[in-house]
């Protein structure tokens, strides 16, 4: 078995990957939207973070890798769709540091059109990829619900609600909508509210154009 990241925040940015076009499928907000809400289920999960009134609140003590914990223990009570739009873009570039420092992933700068600064984003091991995807795969299609494995469970649940179509695309989504809401009640409010932050997007950008 090939090994993995062990974040869960590390894994979804892998699994954003693109294998036959060997790019991202999502960046920017989208991306930092899924990240956000991937830290917030892995402290959720850990039971490092609970819900209190449909709040997050800080739980057992551990680690903080990201600083989430002490942003929403120093915060009056704010909701999920906070914590999730809260420093998305930043998360991105924290997420993909940790990657190539743990020689997942390699960064290359380019200029888009010979003008405009990019980076360019190689998974060193596609195997790593197919792993993980392997695992959203099982846990959509596989064993009974109570028995997939909780990161596998979170990983659809997050994909899903992100809309990352390297993972779930469209048709999917709905074959299995399901399935996909039975694993994210497994995965805990952090999912749902990514959903919810990218509904909201769309309508003030909908309203805009209009």
């Amino acid at each position: 078995m090939v090994e993995v990241p062990e974040t869960l925040p590390a894994r979804m940015y892998l699994l954003a990957y693109d294998l036959r076009k060997q790019r991202m499928t999502a960046r920017g907000a989208q991306l930092g939207y899924v990240l956000r809400a991937a830290a917030l289920t892995e402290l959720f999960l850990d039971g490092r973070l609970e819900e209190r009134r449909g709040r997050p609140a800080p739980g057992t003590p551990g680690d903080d890798p990201y600083g989430l914990l002490a942003r929403i223990a120093a915060s009056r009570p704010r909701s999920w769709q906070y914590w999730v739009r809260k420093d998305a873009r930043p998360i991105v570039r924290a997420v993909r540091d940790e990657l190539e420092r743990g020689g997942w992933i390699r960064v290359r700068g380019r200029r888009v059109l010979g003008l405009f600064p990019a980076d360019e984003v190689t998974v060193k091991d596609p195997r790593v990829v197919k792993q993980l995807w392997g695992g959203a795969s099982s846990a959509l299609r596989g064993r009974p619900v109570a028995h997939v494995n909780s990161y596998d469970a979170a990983a659809v649940a997050l994909a899903a609600a992100g809309e990352l179509k390297s993972v779930l695309p469209g048709p999917d989504r709905r074959r299995h909508r399901r399935r996909i809401a039975e694993l994210t009640a497994r995965s805990g409010p952090a999912a749902p509210a990514v959903r919810k932050v990218i509904r909201a997007q769309r309508a003030v950008a909908a309203s805009a154009g209009s």
